[in-house]
């Protein structure tokens, strides 16, 4: 026997069917008036010509991109890095961090010490500590200043994704623990099976958020020297005296933004989707 909805089903379905075509036709109209504004204001302004010279030129950008490209594919590999080992660095300070009774105490305190410091730290000044200040120690074994670089940005991130990770420890509620507990588990592994799962499952679009922020601040590693994209970008804009380089680069990042971005958005919407139906 199959299912036959009633007339009045229909016409709800048929209803919301409607409602959806309209709201897709009305905001591709809106975006379609609001970018031909944008653009017929900004073509149109006395300087354009000058500013398209100077940062569109296309002969340029074909010149360029090679270089740009290059350099590029450094700050790809050095995200791939830094973005795994700093969530690991931060889910380790925060578990740290969380810990109770006071034998504990001098961990929580160096674990606290950390996340105040290098989040106030601006990322510039800990990789010119890391990439110079290290090397000048004179010590055997010292690690190029890309490694150094790289290990500057992740214990910045470390910092801040350790205190997202511990908002979503402390937000289980402790009778879950000690449920956990009360059932024969350790207090390693009612964090592991209980807290843990529960904590990353409800910080995920903030976690996300900050490795999108990660992955722009891999682009500072030039400041220590190596020739990634900006460094790049910025020999070429020294060599041609046009700055449509620096706009290379720029979309080059942008584009290993977006599917990052589309995730974040789309795990954001499931997550308050998900809130809204348990509330």
């Amino acid at each position: 026997m199959t299912h036959a909805p009633s007339q009045r089903q229909r016409e709800r379905i048929a209803y919301r069917r409607r409602q959806a075509i309209r709201s897709v036709l009305l905001a591709a109209l809106s975006t379609a008036v609001a970018g031909t504004l944008l653009a017929v204001g900004v073509t149109g302004a006395p300087g354009w010509p000058r500013v398209k010279e100077s940062f569109f030129n296309g002969d340029v950008a074909v010149a360029y991109f090679p270089s740009v490209l290059d350099g590029f594919w450094l700050n790809v590999r050095l995200f791939l890095v830094c973005a795994p080992v700093a969530l690991a660095l931060g889910l380790l300070i925060a578990v740290l961090r969380t810990l109770r009774g006071p034998v504990t105490f001098p961990v929580r305190a160096l674990t606290a010490g950390y996340t105040y410091s290098f989040r106030g730290l601006p990322l510039i000044i800990a990789i010119y500590l890391f990439a110079f200040g290290i090397p000048g120690l004179r010590l055997q074994g010292t690690p190029d200043v890309v490694v150094l670089g790289g290990a500057a940005i992740v214990i910045t991130y470390g910092a801040y994704l350790a205190e997202v990770f511990r908002a979503g420890i402390e937000s289980v509620h402790p009778s879950q623990v000690a449920a956990a507990r009360s059932l024969g588990l350790s207090h390693r592994q009612a964090m592991r099976h209980v807290v843990l799962p529960q904590a990353v499952r409800r910080v995920t679009p903030p976690l996300l958020n900050d490795i999108v922020a990660l992955q722009k601040d891999v682009g500072l590693i030039s400041l220590a020297g190596p020739v990634d994209a900006i460094r790049a970008a910025q020999i070429g804009v020294a060599k041609s005296g046009n700055f449509t380089p620096y706009v290379v680069a720029a979309v080059l990042f942008i584009l290993l933004a977006l599917p990052l971005i589309a995730i974040t958005d789309r795990v954001t919407l499931r997550a308050a989707r998900a809130q809204n139906a348990g509330a």
